[in-house]
Formats: structure tokens, sequence, C-alpha cells
């Protein structure tokens, strides 16, 4: 199987709260998409860590493509 794989053509909006970590899937083989939930494990790929720094709103990119992991750029188009 190639990796990334293809989670979904279109970003999921997600409500990210301040100082909380969150774990973005690079793999594309989470059941949470677009967050991880370890399917990577085995795989060669790591989930990108970060950690929101304020309450908002922001498109996490499923189509695996962004340059700007783990935030859509577009690349899905």
């Amino acid at each position: 199987m190639k990796l990334p794989k293809r989670a979904g053509d279109e970003p999921t909006a997600i409500d990210l709260e301040e100082g909380k970590i969150y774990a973005w899937c690079a793999c594309g083989l989470s059941e949470k998409q677009p967050l991880c939930d370890g399917s990577h494990k085995g795989k060669g790929i790591k989930p990108h860590i970060f950690t929101a720094d304020k309450n908002e709103t922001k498109y996490l990119c499923c189509c695996k493509q962004t340059k700007k992991s783990p935030f859509c750029d577009g690349s899905h188009k």
C-alpha cells in the first residue's frame, strides 16, 4: 500500500481548544480522520503533533497532500 493514503477529498473543520495537544493523521489510515487513532504503527509514518495556540476553528487536511500540515492548503483541488 502506498502511503499516505488519501482519506478524503475535502478538509474537515475542527474546533481547536487553546493549549490542547492534537495528533493529525499523516498516513491516512485512521478511522478518526483527520485525527490519529494509532493506525500508522509499523507503517513508517508518524502523526503530526501540534498544540492549539488559541480557541478557533481550523480546517485540517484529509487528502494528506498539504504542504502546511496539518492544515489544508487546497492541494485536494
